[in-house]
């Protein structure tokens, strides 16, 4: 079964909801998900926010955490599923921003550099950084199986 089919069943049964904030996978988790009929029996929708302005106008980012950590941090990870975890009031809720290239990348936060977090029921957040190698597509398509990945991993932990 794909990861896309497992996580229907998985929040269909358990009988929850799921957001999702992008930037640097541009959608993609989003369509992957849709692509499953009647994924809008769990599936809220989601924001993709590129600019730094709609991370904060959408989302609720900080401009302290933009300025602090940048744009591709945990932190605007974590505030940016916090932010449409509040706005679609979902059980689950991802944010992910990163630098899927070819270019962008510095020596701090080079080209494949993708910070992911994912908030759950009770506002508990989890968060990490995957160092990618490859080309857009690839660094794009990897980021949102790990993700996705963890997500599954997250809810069929818990009972």
């Amino acid at each position: 079964m794909k990861i896309e089919e497992e996580l229907h069943h998985l929040f269909v049964t358990k009988k929850l909801s799921l957001a999702i904030a992008e930037s640097c996978t541009g959608g993609a988790i989003a369509a992957l998900l849709t692509r499953v009929p009647g994924a809008s029996d769990y599936f809220l929708g989601g924001v993709v926010a590129y600019s730094s302005r709609l991370k904060e106008q959408s989302l609720n980012v900080s401009v302290a955490t933009l300025y602090a950590k940048g744009a591709v941090s945990e932190q605007v990870a974590e505030e940016m599923a916090r932010g449409v975890h509040s706005l679609c009031q979902s059980s689950y809720a991802i944010g992910v921003s990163g630098i899927a290239g070819p270019s962008g990348g510095s020596p701090d936060k080079p080209v494949g550099t993708v910070c992911c977090a994912i908030v759950g029921e009770g506002g508990l957040c989890t968060s990490w950084t995957l160092h990618l190698k490859g080309d857009r597509k690839t660094i794009i398509d990897t980021s949102v199986y790990a993700i996705l990945t963890a997500l599954k991993d997250l809810v069929e932990s818990i009972e």
